[in-house]
């Protein structure tokens, strides 16, 4: 299904002729060819790929809308980051609950993935760019929102859920808009550069967005990195201004929700590289949200550490893929895609099992070192396979779709791993060793070799 077209000939050949006019089977004179060569600017964009540029980082930054939606991405990921950490500390901090802290990133999470079929429909149909400002633009809100309340002394852990579940109903369009958008903006030929830039400045935000939530929230308080993160966002939505936001064509000819519909059986049923990856990506990250709870309770009692500490051990997990993300960026990952995926979650299930017994924050510094050199090349591994073995037609409803059931573990391993936590901590993190094999082993079983 990867790179087919509406037009025959439009991914072949070169110049006009690769589109099927002139001399070609698409005759705009004829009722017939009127409606094969009707198709929108995105489409157009898609069929230069012959035309494309030598492959490099300055290629690829020379490309219209790229740098905006690299600082767009970096400024709202950073706020991702400073959230998932500043939230966990805010919570603990104010309600003393880890079981409320796993709550809460479950919240955020999962109403969101629910929608996903729908949150694809319309970034297929009504543009990426304006989806992704009115989420940053909620998300800004409902922060201003929850610091308010706690300054005024009257936030309740209900209440708390409920503004965070506003929050959680448009996030999907930030998460899926930036890279179902790269694709269409980005020469073929540049999408391993273009997946490194993503997966490097995904990983420079897990350096920073840590840290500094974890630094504010030691130095003043966990309202103030809560602050920082609205500051961001909203800085995020800035950049957006001036991106092309291509639009489908089809935008009021079809029911939304049968687009919705398509999109998840296309992810389920017809696309077994997606169907595979859903598998694995979700069981890997239901063992990250195991760690999101269980390192700031292993760092602040086990190790009487403090908020500083565990953005630390954060950021050195994402300065590692940063470094492997670049570095792997610049080499091709086409046939290597799922020895990378497998490594990449065995790696992190050895460090899990460490950090399970140690006393150490030197030993948990490392194994999050560990994590991060496996994680660049997985986040490569994973962004070029789906966009590769994906019809560009449906990039925004099948990225939705899949990213949201790759993503769906995470909540899940945050809300079982409080509970678990205050029963035992070297148990959490042992179940999360072994959901990390058993995405490893998904990860070579469940995705083929080939696109079917």
């Amino acid at each position: 299904m990867s790179g087919t077209s509406t037009c025959p000939g439009s991914r072949t050949g070169s110049g006009w002729r690769a589109t099927g006019w002139p001399g070609g089977p698409c005759r705009p004179f004829s009722p017939a060819g009127r409606a094969a060569c009707r198709r929108s600017k995105t489409e157009h964009r898609l069929m230069r790929v012959e035309q494309s540029p030598p492959a490099s980082y300055r290629a690829l930054f020379a490309v219209r809308g790229v740098p905006r939606l690299v600082a767009n991405s970096v400024l709202a990921r950073l706020g991702g980051q400073m959230w998932t950490v500043g939230m966990v500390l805010f919570v603990l901090q104010v309600f003393h609950s880890p079981s409320l802290a796993g709550l809460t990133i479950f919240v955020n999470v999962l109403p969101g993935l629910l929608l996903s079929p729908i949150t694809g429909a319309l970034l297929d149909r009504h543009g990426r760019v304006r989806l992704m400002l009115l989420d940053l633009t909620v998300g800004t809100v409902t922060l201003l929102v929850i610091v308010a309340l706690a300054a005024s002394g009257a936030l309740t852990p209900p209440l708390l859920l409920g503004v965070v579940l506003v929050g959680s109903l448009t996030f999907t369009f930030s998460a899926t808009g930036p890279r179902s958008l790269f694709p269409v903006l980005v020469p073929r030929a540049l999408w391993d550069r273009v997946n490194a830039v993503d997966s490097g400045m995904y990983a420079l935000t897990a350096v920073l967005g840590p840290a500094l939530a974890g630094g504010l929230v030691a130095l003043f308080s966990a309202r103030a990195a809560l602050l920082v993160t609205a500051a961001a966002w909203a800085l995020a939505a800035l950049a957006l201004i001036g991106i092309p936001d291509p639009i489908g064509a089809n935008a009021a000819a079809r029911s939304i929700w049968r687009d919705a519909w398509e999109g998840v059986v296309y992810v389920v049923r017809r696309n077994a590289t997606l169907r595979g990856l859903a598998l694995a990506i979700s069981l890997s990250n239901a063992a990250f949200g195991i760690l999101a709870v269980a390192l700031p309770v292993l760092v602040l009692t086990r190790l009487h550490g403090n908020a500083a500490q565990v953005g630390q051990a954060w950021a050195a997990l994402g300065l590692a893929s940063l470094v492997t993300a670049l570095v792997v960026g610049r080499m091709n990952s086409e046939g290597r895609e799922k020895l990378m995926l497998a490594g990449g979650m065995l790696v992190p299930a050895f460090a899990f099992a460490v950090m399970a017994y140690t006393n150490s924050l030197a030993v948990v510094i490392v194994a999050m070192l560990a994590v991060g050199l496996a994680n660049g090349p997985l986040d490569i591994a994973l962004f070029s396979i789906r966009q590769r073995r994906t019809d560009p037609a449906w990039f925004g409803r099948a990225f939705a779709v899949s990213m949201s059931v790759n993503y769906i573990g995470l909540p899940i391993g945050a809300a079982i791993s409080g509970p678990l936590i205050g029963w035992s901590l070297p148990a959490a993190l042992l179940l999360a060793a072994l959901i990390a094999v058993l995405a490893a082993v998904s990860a070579v079983v469940a995705i083929p070799s080939h696109q079917r």
